[in-house]
């Protein structure tokens, strides 16, 4: 059977800033790669016609990256902290044993986006270990604009320590950044093309690598 994943994020690009490679080279490695965007923007802020453009932007981006399925829910953006968090977390809890996932991602906890905040307090209370649930590791990712502009307090920091080498897929990265037009900006904001491929520096001159994507471990289990 091969290893199962999820990829949970607050809204959509979200999960190409913090894990478009690693997405990719999971799946050429014979990997399930689901992505849930937890997130539809308000009607009093958002038109129909936004809302539907950026979903397809992120499908688009999802094939690129050999994402195996996307599912969308309809939480309110940026109102997520308005949601009961039982809800939020029930409704991820069905997708993770649905799918099996072993392993997700989640945005970190600091990021100055309260959505962020709320969906990896959710994501963690449905992949408790307990009635079954198969996860077996947690991630933290990082994402640009959000988790860069937290407080600097110690319990908000992004502290890696997990590094994966996408120099090989980095290009299907930026490819898959490019089809989010309606979020992509000009350097030197930090949803550039030009930021995602200094972090990506960054942090694979930090392990050996041209380009690697960053991870904070919350647990791992084994068997």
């Amino acid at each position: 059977m091969s290893k199962s994943n999820l990829i949970i994020a607050p809204h959509p690009d979200d999960e190409v800033l913090g894990c478009g490679g690693t997405i990719r080279k999971h799946s050429e490695m014979g990997e399930e790669m689901y992505v849930l965007i937890v997130t539809r923007g308000k009607k009093e802020m958002y038109s129909e016609d936004l809302i539907l453009n950026v979903r397809n932007e992120a499908k688009n981006a999802h094939r690129i990256l050999g994402v195996t399925e996307t599912r969308f829910f309809d939480f309110p953006a940026p109102d997520l902290d308005m949601v009961s968090l039982a809800e939020i977390s029930v409704a991820i809890s069905e997708v993770i044993r649905e799918d099996k996932i072993e392993t997700i991602y989640l945005p970190h906890y600091g990021d100055i986006h309260h959505d962020h905040r709320v969906v990896f307090q959710a994501g963690l209370v449905a992949a408790r270990p307990v009635n079954g649930i198969p996860v077996k590791r947690i991630f933290c990712y990082e994402t640009l604009s959000e988790t860069e502009w937290a407080a600097p307090l110690s319990d908000m920091a992004f502290i890696p320590t997990k590094f994966v080498n996408i120099t090989s897929v980095f290009a299907f990265k930026l490819e898959a950044m490019r089809c989010f037009k309606s979020q992509i900006r000009d350097f030197p904001n930090p949803r550039s093309l030009k930021a995602i491929e200094a972090l990506a520096n960054l942090r694979g001159s930090t392990v050996g690598f041209n380009y690697a994507e960053a991870f904070m471990t919350i647990r791992t289990i084994e068997d």
